[in-house]
């Protein structure tokens, strides 16, 4: 992206929790049986983290990242648990990633005198075409 700076950070996956859990939806029989979805759990207050991302990623609105600052995603889309805890840390850096990007502040131009000009000449146009539209007069 032009124009944007990040944050440098880097997450240690010691720092993540993950539970097992049922998976929900199709899978047969086998989706009664084995705990094949990942429950990934990420303290944002604790981790080792830049202050400024910590602070972003608290500011952000994200409904995985609950009041309390911790980031809940659940990830099921695969069969093996191992897949699903991959997708999920997947979905954790691709958060981080969003909330490192710092974007340049825009800086206030003024308008060319074409395009100041171009606007009167439409206005003026429009207000022709409705002039036009009134009760005629013999």
């Amino acid at each position: 992206m032009a124009g944007a700076r990040s944050i440098p950070y880097t997450l240690d996956e010691s720092e993540v929790e993950f539970e097992a859990v049922r998976a929900q939806g199709s899978g047969g029989q086998n989706v009664n049986k084995v705990s094949n979805a990942a429950h990934l759990r990420f303290d944002v207050r604790r981790a080792t983290l830049p202050e400024a991302l910590r602070q972003r990623l608290l500011t952000h609105a994200d409904r995985r990242i609950g009041a309390d600052g911790v980031v809940r995603i659940k990830a099921q889309e695969h069969r093996s648990l191992e897949r699903n805890r991959r997708a999920a840390l997947e979905r954790l850096r691709a958060l981080l990633d969003a909330a490192a990007v710092l974007r340049t502040p825009r800086r206030a131009t003024r308008p060319t005198l074409a395009s100041q000009r171009r606007r009167v000449e439409g206005k003026l146009h429009r207000g022709s075409i409705k002039a036009g539209r009134g009760r005629v007069t013999e």
